[in-house]
């Protein structure tokens, strides 16, 4: 189950995420396949699985309502659309016909955060995470690189309820160098340190928090890195560690601030332990502009810059 790619050589996420997609499909015949005519699942499982693959054309509110009926069904139906299409044009139908009914529904959603940032600011996919951990019975996972996507599409794939995977669009760099230790509900430590904690959720966040890490190296200043790859449930003892093991915490996201992994991580120190945080995300504004995912993020004040500072102004 690893990932094929050879040094140097980055895949996108969501070629893993197919991939794995496919084998799950030869060990459980209950997997099922539904396309919002994202291009590439009609020949690559559709043709492999053509009595397990349906497409539902660019319908996605029918799409979870196809979904819902199939897992009530015994089928366990893999949802395919954009991220911005999932969560505000079905909202609807994800909560009720898919979370409310706690369903095994794996919505998996791609061109996440500003990754579809060429297509324009109708693509940005920056409130997703906040909609879909809202949501009763709904597990939300963000993996971080192509190995933890292939990790976390395992370990979810038994999961009884419903499940939102979050991906991206195109190669990002790897956060894993190897096989990773995915455990859903856990964060997983990519940096150890003690004087200030850095929790990233996604791509180029956690890439970002690594590059952040070094930095603050050079000035003699250790900083533990997590990889939040789980929202929901997300990792209480992990925060309440770092709090209380740390001078402060600083989260990363490629979301906007209000409702995303910042504000859980917020919520779980309100509940336990005080401690003084800073946030690195999008502000809650309309970004109307066209570019590539980094262009855009930095564009929001999203960089590893802006975690380096964070980080000192908390120090």
């Amino acid at each position: 189950m690893s990932v094929e790619t050879a040094p140097g050589v980055l895949v996108p996420t969501r070629e893993v995420y197919r991939r794995v997609l496919g084998e799950l499909a030869e060990r459980d015949p209950r997997v099922f396949c539904v396309d919002s005519d994202m291009g590439g699942l009609e020949t690559g499982f559709g043709e492999r699985f053509p009595e397990r693959y349906t497409n539902v054309g660019i319908a996605e509110a029918n799409m979870m309502g196809v979904s819902a009926g199939l897992a009530s069904a015994g089928f366990l139906p893999y949802a395919n659309t954009i991220s911005t299409f999932a969560a505000c044009r079905a909202c609807e139908q994800m909560k009720i016909d898919v979370a409310g009914n706690n369903l095994p529904v794996r919505i998996v959603v791609t061109h996440a955060g500003f990754s579809a940032g060429h297509y324009g600011p109708t693509h940005h996919a920056l409130e997703d995470i906040a909609i879909a951990r809202t949501m009763p019975n709904m597990t939300v996972v963000v993996p971080s690189d192509s190995v933890s996507t292939e990790a976390a599409v395992w370990a979810t794939a038994d999961l009884p309820g419903p499940l939102f995977l979050r991906l991206g669009r195109a190669a990002t760099p790897l956060v894993h160098e190897s096989a990773t230790d995915f455990v859903l509900g856990k964060a997983t430590r990519l940096r150890d340190g003690d004087d200030v904690t850095i929790i990233a959720t996604g791509p180029y966040p956690a890439v970002m928090a690594l590059q952040a890490h070094d930095l603050l190296a050079t000035a003699g200043i250790r900083a533990r890195v997590l990889d939040m790859h789980t929202v929901k449930p997300i990792d209480r003892d992990a925060i309440v560690a770092a709090a209380e093991q740390t001078g402060g915490i600083v989260t990363v996201e490629d979301h906007v601030l209000a409702g995303g992994m910042s504000s859980a991580v917020c919520e779980v120190l309100a509940e336990t332990v005080p401690c003084r945080v800073r946030r690195v995300g999008v502000p809650t504004s309309f970004l109307d502009l066209v570019g590539d995912e980094l262009e855009l993020l930095a564009a929001a004040g999203v960089s590893p810059d802006a975690v380096v500072a964070a980080a000192r102004d908390l120090l």
